[in-house]
């Protein structure tokens, strides 16, 4: 690597907090509020019907002019997705606009929402929680999309419960490839709505989903259980695992191949007198990694987190992304004075970064969810450390 490519990537911070930053800040209030009004005042049928019809239109020209000369796919562009990795293929294929963004509907007789497939997490929960519903599985990063969690993976510390994101919708709406519209449930195309979970969207453009609610609380009681050994840690993970009347969420991460901390929680609407009430969501809060690993040294604690806060545990420090980025960004001065601003869009990181960073993090850099079943974790994690000597969180 020549020396100019060493101090983009070392001094990468630097473009960071000058242009990212403040993009994302940009990006995230015009999100909130895009998404604030649809909800209250632009939930009309008619205009997601409009909005499908845009689609539906697009894949008619292509069946038209394009069917035979090229594929379909999605017009979002390749940075935008939660992946590390940027797909080159959209630009050898012919892009269609799928531009859905919006909460359609609160069904509380139901106990459904109805979406579109760029709905976030973040605005999920922002939109539910208020309302005291919240979705069975949340996965944590603010940005991940309904439809990619669907089309793809998505795996939370509820799933031991609920199985993965996919298994608590109901119902899709799907544009084929002859430009139609279907529903898909259970008990309507019932084999493609088995189908489309895993599928890429090689089966059509998901243009909505139904999810299923629970009610929500106000917080979320967690409890910490270090661990010291290998053993130790299997079993403790498997064990509470598999207390499914007690442990509402279940996740281990896991600092080296034979220490980790075990996390359990509860949602609760009223704290226990010994659980201080931690809002680990404010900005000048450490990164939620670096607060778990303090129990490996001070025993086992418990504390209560507000719901929200515990859905995105993980999205100020992008898991621990961040450290690798901008390093001192969890030192205390930073967060109380410039924590408000973190962390940047995803998606800008990757719309800016350099060839060499790209190689860089296609060669040697490896962030990926694997599911393993539990009798093979023990295996899983010996194979992680030998192959790529990396600190794994398990759900």
């Amino acid at each position: 690597m020549v020396h100019w490519q060493h101090l983009v990537i070392k001094y990468r911070w630097v473009f960071v907090l000058i242009f990212l930053v403040p993009a994302s800040i940009v990006s995230r209030l015009y999100s909130t509020i895009r998404s604030w009004l649809v909800f209250q005042l632009l939930r009309n049928p008619s205009l997601h019907s409009r909005r499908v019809s845009h689609v539906q239109r697009q894949v008619r020209e292509w069946n038209s002019k394009g069917r035979g000369k090229q594929l379909m796919c999605t017009a979002r562009p390749g940075w935008q997705a939660m992946s590390i990795k940027v797909g080159r293929y959209k630009s050898t294929h012919w892009n269609i606009d799928v531009d859905l963004h919006h909460v359609l509907e609160v069904d509380e007789s139901k106990r459904l929402v109805r979406v579109e497939p760029m709905v976030t997490m973040g605005q999920l929960t922002a939109t539910l929680n208020p309302l005291g519903w919240t979705v069975p599985v949340v996965p944590e990063l603010d940005d991940l999309t309904v439809g990619g969690l669907i089309m793809g993976c998505g795996v939370e510390t509820s799933s031991h419960i609920y199985g993965l994101f996919q298994n608590t919708c109901v119902a899709y709406d799907l544009v084929l490839a002859d430009g139609s519209v279907v529903h898909a449930s259970k008990n309507e195309n019932t084999e493609l709505y088995q189908a489309i979970p895993w599928s890429h969207g090689t089966l059509g453009f998901l243009v909505a989903a139904e999810i299923s609610i629970i009610p929500a609380k106000t917080y979320v009681h967690v409890n910490y259980i270090p661990a010291h050994s290998r053993q130790e840690m299997l079993e403790t993970f498997e064990k509470e695992a598999k207390a499914v009347a007690v442990n509402q969420f279940v996740e281990c991460l896991v600092f080296s191949k034979t220490t980790g901390v075990i996390i359990t929680g509860k949602m609760t609407d009223t704290p226990a007198a010994e659980a201080r009430v931690n809002q680990i969501g404010r900005f000048w809060k450490p990164w939620f990694y670096k607060h778990v690993e303090q129990f490996l040294t001070t025993g086992p604690g418990e504390e209560c987190i507000p719901l929200r806060d515990y859905y995105h545990r993980h999205s100020k420090s992008i898991f621990w992304e961040i450290q690798h980025i901008v390093p001192f960004a969890n030192n205390p001065l930073f967060r109380y004075a410039l924590g408000w601003t973190m962390p940047p869009k995803i998606s800008l990181l990757k719309a800016s970064q350099t060839q060499a960073l790209r190689q860089l993090y296609e060669q040697h850099h490896t962030m990926q969810d694997f599911l393993v079943p539990v009798k093979h974790l023990g295996t899983a994690i010996d194979t992680f450390h030998k192959e790529i000597e990396v600190s794994t969180g398990v759900k």
